[in-house]
């Protein structure tokens, strides 16, 4: 553990290697991967080798450079199914957000109340409400504007 804030810098490239090292829900890769074509190398399998590294190191360089350039060669279609996998993960969350979504149909002579962002002019402060008075709808135009 970091024992003051100063010592935060020591620890940084540890924190960006798990981060860029682990696998994204909504991707099912890691950063790492999309970027370089190949799962990273953890400082541990340096130390004590995994199967993968023996294979590697048992290999000649003519056919390492062979098996990297079909990696690199494959890249394209794995960032084409990251991307597939990434649409069908934002329509399994679009899908789970308007089932919980309940749309409302506003009809002319209907009380409504106008929602204040934290933007507009009469945000006041994150004390005061957050709407604005009972207003009166006079006609709804399309897409539902009032």
């Amino acid at each position: 553990m970091v024992q003051s804030s100063r010592q935060c810098h020591e620890k940084l490239p540890f924190a960006l290697l798990g981060y860029r090292s682990t696998v994204r829900t909504s991707v099912g890769a890691t950063p790492y991967l999309l970027v370089y074509g190949t799962e990273v190398v953890i400082p541990m399998e340096v130390e004590i080798p995994s199967l993968r590294i023996v294979a590697e190191a048992e290999i000649d360089d003519d056919e390492w450079v062979k098996a990297r350039l079909e990696q690199l060669c494959l890249i394209d279609e794995k960032r084409l199914a990251v991307v597939c996998r990434g649409q069908l993960y934002q329509k399994r969350m679009a899908r789970s957000y308007n089932k919980k979504v309940c749309p409302r149909k506003f009809e002319v002579a209907q009380q409504v109340l106008k929602h204040i962002l934290p933007h507009q002019t009469e945000a006041k402060g994150k004390f005061d409400p957050n709407w604005q008075e009972p207003f009166i709808v006079t006609r709804v135009l399309s897409n539902d504007a009032l």
